[in-house]
């Protein structure tokens, strides 16, 4: 059987087909033969009320559905905007976000090269507030442009991040994709003097401290630069949509994720990371294969 024989053409299912194929029945449906029947007047001012009363049944719901918006407004203002002088938890229909009680902010100075980053303390840990942007081998910008670096720092594979070859520490020698290895804690790695490359355990006290994993992402990424879902960035910790790197030199993510590498591996081809992505408040920690290029944030020893 052809199915196009069998298939309904276009114009059948369009309106003016659909009137031109009306049944022969239907043509005895002349106007002059519809009769207009007169409202008995016993029954106008009844019928008047009774639309009065609707009309004001009307208003009077539109009036409470736009107090319930303003007030829904209210809450979603009050979950995302930190309180200086104690810690809340503000429910929302499906999560709850923790608020800190104090952000603690400052910065500091990469010996190496001078580059000043911001920085912010959270719980007990304090955290660099950018992405580490210092240039080593298998570090790149995104797309190969230097305004991605400037803009979210570099993207490292897993064995420049551990500083594999002992440059700064022996702390991660030999780590890399395709063997296992057994670091040194803490991990150096590429980090400035006095800093470290987290843990998967460290990034998961930063989860805990921040809300728990269903809506970490919401206070850790930053108000603007995501496709969708932008941060409330309650704690400072700005996490921006970096993307990644991968291993054949392909660039992808940017505007709708984020990897931070910590320094604990899966296994001989991967390496944890924490994710955040732009399709819903979550914070994941994952399992990325180690020549992928991701970003780092350094933790203060």
């Amino acid at each position: 059987m052809n199915l196009e024989e069998t298939r309904p053409k276009l114009s059948s299912w369009s309106p003016i087909g659909a009137i031109g194929s009306m049944p022969a029945s239907s043509s005895s449906r002349r106007r002059g033969s519809i009769r207009h029947t007169a409202v008995p007047k016993a029954l106008v001012y009844p019928l008047a009320f009774l639309f009065l009363a609707i009309a004001l049944n009307f208003t009077a719901c539109t009036d409470y559905i736009e107090e319930i918006d303003d007030r829904y407004g209210e809450w979603e203002t009050a979950s995302v905007t930190p309180q200086s002088s104690s810690s809340k938890k503000v429910e929302s229909s499906s999560s709850k976000v923790t608020e800190p009680a104090e952000v603690t902010t400052g910065t500091m100075i990469d010996s190496r090269d001078g580059q000043i980053y911001k920085t912010v303390t959270i719980g007990t840990q304090t955290w660099m507030a950018q992405n580490l942007n210092y240039e080593t081998a298998n570090s790149y910008c995104y797309d190969d442009n230097a305004s991605y670096c400037s803009k979210y720092g570099r993207l490292y594979t897993w064995a420049a991040a551990m500083d594999s070859v002992g440059t700064l520490s022996t702390n991660g020698k030999g780590c890399g994709f395709g063997t296992t290895c057994s670091p040194t804690y803490p991990v150096r790695g590429i980090c400035p003097e006095g800093w470290h490359l987290p843990t998967k355990a460290e990034f998961e006290t930063l989860i805990t401290a921040v809300s728990g994993q269903f809506t970490a992402g919401k206070v850790l990424k930053s108000t603007s630069g995501w496709r969708l879902n932008n941060g409330s960035d309650a704690f400072a910790f700005s996490a921006l949509p970096a993307g990644d790197r991968y291993g054949d030199g392909d660039y992808d993510g940017e505007g709708n994720g984020e990897s931070f590498w910590s320094s604990t591996e899966d296994d001989s081809d991967y390496a944890y990371s924490m994710d955040l992505f732009y399709i819903n408040d979550f914070a994941f920690l994952n399992g990325n294969y180690k020549y992928y290029g991701s970003s780092v944030r350094c933790l203060k020893d």
